[in-house]
């Protein structure tokens, strides 16, 4: 393969090519979902509080899971755990969008699938997160994280909402989840092409009994709670989510509704974001991390919740659009940072475990987040609530910096270095692959 540019240059790997197609699919997969079960919800007759209900099921399924996806996922092949989950959404959307578009859908078998899709996407994350740096050197894992901060929010913000929003409007919401589903399964069809590697985990001594799932979870948790800069930011993550997602997911569609606009002006919003989260991303990846990268990395996401308070004060569209992609460019920004932190830093018998207790910790208000949003909204205010989330967060990232002492730690162990150029293990190609559906190259 010609030489790449170096943001591109993870892609001369075959078998990461394969892995960042379907990677890409899932996340426009998820992009049409947000939109599409916002719009249906609506067109059910529910309101803020029943989106808090399928939104809250969505996020305890993936806080429910995502400890045993971590265990799993440093014990089994990852392609196994991909692939098994890109079927069962794809299948379970499939069910809910035939039933929306035969007009007999109810708001009790939207919410069980938002909880199927939610508890598949907690295995899916530790499973792919373990799965990049076995497939690609780790010279490369910042242009990776940069590549997939750049795709993720194009996709799963920008393209898969703003189709769904089109679709919602030119058609219904059942298409949207029927396009859902097809993505779903395009995106299975390039992982039974890829290749399985090994847990990276070191062997078992000779006669010595394989530990339980539950024992290895309580390794990593026993990794966390002795890593203050990882322990530290994981739970501001969870308390600025507290106060944030709640807001952003269940509340802006209202504020955009208010305003005078509609399922395609929300997805502008989202597009908005994802386009921001797509040009921070490649601001960080074109360059070395930050010498201070713990203390930026936690700013770039304090500060990134500030413009969510513009929708509490009945801002125009434009106004609205502008602040999400401030938003979008300083949460990728940060997060390019935190996924080669976590690849450069974590043992690789223990990525699989520490990237599920990322889910865990920093997604363990988020249901409650979802659940309170609409009631929060009614007793005080669209714009108190939105004050909130967008002025709490600073707050909470200052005092993790300080009371963990995150400049110390990140002096002591720089990033700032070239990283090593040796390849990742061979990957042994299969003597039988699943021919796929799709070219997926």
């Amino acid at each position: 393969m010609a030489r790449l540019p170096r943001a591109l240059a993870p892609l001369r790997h075959s078998a990461y090519r394969l892995l960042a197609v379907s990677m890409a699919l899932s996340l426009l997969s998820a992009g049409l979902w947000a939109i599409a079960v916002v719009w249906q919800v609506v067109a059910l007759g529910g309101g803020p509080a029943a989106l808090s209900l399928v939104s809250g099921l969505s996020a305890g399924g993936m806080l429910a899971s995502t400890l045993l996806g971590g265990a799993l996922a440093d014990r089994l092949p990852q392609r196994h755990i991909l692939l098994a989950v890109s079927l069962v959404q794809a299948g379970s959307v499939g069910v809910v969008a035939a039933l929306s578009l035969t007009g007999v859908v109810t708001l009790g078998e939207l919410a069980a699938v938002a909880l199927v899709g939610g508890i598949a996407t907690g295995l899916y994350y530790p499973a792919y997160s373990a799965q990049v740096p076995a497939l690609v050197p780790e010279g490369d894992l910042l242009a990776v994280n940069g590549l997939e901060g750049m795709v993720r929010p194009m996709l799963q913000n920008a393209a898969g909402p703003a189709a769904a929003g089109l679709l919602v409007a030119a058609l219904s919401p059942g298409a949207a989840l029927a396009a859902t589903a097809v993505v779903s399964l395009l995106a299975a069809a390039c992982l039974a092409a890829l290749p399985a590697t090994p847990a990276r985990r070191a062997p078992l001594e000779e006669g010595a009994p394989r530990p339980g799932l539950l024992t290895d979870v309580r390794e990593g948790f026993g990794y966390m709670a002795r890593t203050p800069w990882l322990l530290a930011t994981l739970l501001f993550a969870a308390f600025m989510l507290l106060a944030f997602m709640g807001p952003l997911e269940v509340l802006v569609p209202f504020a955009v509704r208010e305003s005078g606009g509609g399922p395609t002006q929300h997805g502008y919003v989202l597009a908005a974001f994802g386009l921001g989260g797509a040009v921070g991303s490649l601001v960080v990846a074109s360059r070395r991390l930050p010498r201070r990268y713990l203390t930026v990395m936690n700013l770039l996401w304090a500060l990134g919740c500030v413009p969510i308070v513009v929708f509490g004060f009945g801002a125009s569209l434009v106004v609205m659009v502008v602040a999400g992609a401030v938003m979008g460019a300083m949460f990728e920004a940060g997060m390019v940072i935190w996924g080669t932190l976590l690849q450069r830093r974590v043992p690789p018998a223990l990525l699989g475990r520490v990237s599920s207790l990322d889910f865990f910790v920093s997604l363990s208000f988020m249901p409650l987040s979802m659940a309170l949003a609409g009631t929060v909204s009614q007793v005080l205010g669209l714009t108190a609530t939105f004050l909130v989330a967008g002025l709490a967060p600073p707050v909470l990232g200052l005092v993790a910096i300080l009371a963990a002492r995150l400049p110390a730690d990140e002096l002591a162990h720089p990033l700032d270095v070239p990283a090593r150029e040796q390849e990742p293990e061979p990957v042994e190609e299969p003597a039988v692959l699943v021919e796929p559906v799709l070219d997926c190259v």
